[in-house]
């Protein structure tokens, strides 16, 4: 079950991320198992300070879901506490050029909520990369 965030981590303006992005190893498609174990697929958390969204780009649709948690949940800690890798993301808005072309995939779905142009990221381990590399802090 979630923990309520601790200091304010995951209210809104309390200067933490408002979009964490989920990793987790399991696949149902077979060519899914040719990928670096517990990096096999990605979703998105997002936290408004009163809601938390999902966003789960699937191979036959994109699932998304409003959680009916208490606001002050850890849900980020929770993802991490069963054993999945959570990175913090910045979000960028305001950009005017489109993002590069690539194949529709979870990553691809992931990099568009976020507006973050990483043609050069195309697996869930490299996006996992992207985010905790100490230059994706700024």
């Amino acid at each position: 079950m979630p923990q309520p965030c601790r200091a304010g981590a995951c209210q809104a303006g309390a200067g933490a991320p408002r979009v964490w992005v989920v990793f987790r190893g399991e696949a149902e498609l077979w060519w899914l198992r040719l990928l670096k174990p517990g990096f096999r697929h990605c979703f998105a958390l997002l936290h408004d300070g009163r809601h938390w969204v999902i966003v789960d780009p699937l191979s036959p649709f994109t699932d998304v879901s409003v959680l009916d948690l208490p606001a002050a949940f850890d849900l980020p800690g929770w993802y991490h506490g069963i054993g999945m890798a959570v990175a913090p993301a910045p979000v960028r808005r305001g950009l005017t050029r489109p993002a590069p072309w690539a194949p529709f995939t979870c990553v691809e779905a992931v990099k568009r909520l976020l507006g973050l142009h990483a043609p050069g990221v195309l697996t869930p381990w490299q996006l996992y990369r992207r985010l905790t590399r100490p230059a994706a802090a700024s």
